[in-house]
């Protein structure tokens, strides 16, 4: 008997923390959505300033091995390095875009039908 009272209060507790995430979710207004797509298209422009600067400083300063394989390794790892740059602009970037869409779509009031 006692494992069902158990039961019914951790179902209990599981609603009341749905309940909880429910209402933290209505408190996000226009206002966060607009400084969250400001801050990440801030930093996506942070970011494409940056990859500009490293492809700019890997083509002035291109290594030159005599040997292949550092040759190889040092071609793979230029590219790791510019990837990610422009992988975290293009993150950052996307990021902003869907947060400046939600943004539009709070300012207006969702229409609700209800069936009768």
């Amino acid at each position: 008997m006692e494992s069902k009272k158990t039961s019914k209060s951790s179902q209990k507790n599981d609603l009341d923390k749905t309940d909880q995430e429910n209402i933290e979710l209505k408190k996000k207004g226009p206002l966060n959505f607009l400084s969250g797509a400001l801050t990440s298209l801030s930093f996506a422009w942070l970011s494409f300033i940056v990859s500009k600067k490293v492809v700019i400083y890997f083509t002035a300063h291109s290594p030159n091995y005599t040997s292949p394989i550092a040759q190889s390794i040092s071609s793979a790892m230029k590219t790791l390095a510019i990837g990610m740059c422009f992988l975290a602009t293009f993150t950052f970037a996307f990021i902003g875009l869907g947060l400046t869409i939600v943004f539009v779509r709070s300012l207006f009031p969702a229409n609700v039908f209800e069936d009768d």
